[in-house]
């Protein structure tokens, strides 16, 4: 089959590594070293809800158990686009306050990836981003493109741009610790999400 698909010139698809995500802790002490960018405690899950009661249930259920015993304030919102956005926010108090809680932060949403997944709703799930910000007021997300299984920096400015020169910087400084999307392209814009 590969040799059809290399004759055709067709490639295999990417795939999700929803393990990744745990490089992006090493990304944000790298990211406050080079850049003095720290992460705010937020994070976000986007995906396209699947009709049915048994979506919202599990829906339901995520968040609850996100939101239990001191966990992340969960919160879901709809964007101009249909899709859904868990908005996670890293408890007040985080176990290391010098990275913002950002381990615990990727774990809650690995978890809402892998439970997404698991109950069969991975084709719904876009992406996941992970907010950062410096004290001159510069904002920036690490972008987890499910289908993927890479990340890109977004760093929005006001008037719907984007700050190129800083998400090339945050490409350059991370690419040890992140698989980082190499068809530029794919760096699509994610204004006004919630959580950046």
């Amino acid at each position: 089959m590969s040799f059809l698909r290399a004759l055709l010139g067709r490639s295999k698809p990417a795939q999700p590594d929803l393990d990744a995500l745990f490089g992006l802790p090493s990304a944000a002490i790298t990211l406050q070293a080079t850049a003095g960018l720290r992460p705010t405690g937020t994070g976000s899950v986007a995906f396209r809800p699947a009709e049915g009661r048994a979506f919202n249930e599990l829906q339901q259920s995520v968040t609850e158990l996100l939101n239990a015993g001191g966990g992340p304030r969960v919160e879901a919102t709809t964007d101009e686009y249909g899709y859904t956005w868990l908005v996670l926010e890293a408890p007040a108090q985080p176990a290391d306050p010098s990275t913002g809680g950002i381990s615990e932060l990727v774990t809650d949403i690995h978890a809402v990836n892998s439970s997404l997944e698991a109950n069969g709703y991975g084709p719904s799930l876009l992406c996941s981003l992970v907010a950062f910000a410096d004290g001159d007021g510069r904002r920036i997300a690490l972008v987890y493109l499910y289908k993927r299984g890479t990340f890109y920096p977004f760093a929005p400015l006001s008037g719907q741009r984007r700050d190129n020169a800083l998400e090339l910087q945050v490409e350059a400084a991370v690419g040890n610790d992140l698989a980082v999307e190499k068809e530029k392209s794919r760096w699509f814009p994610v204004y006004g999400a919630p959580g950046l």
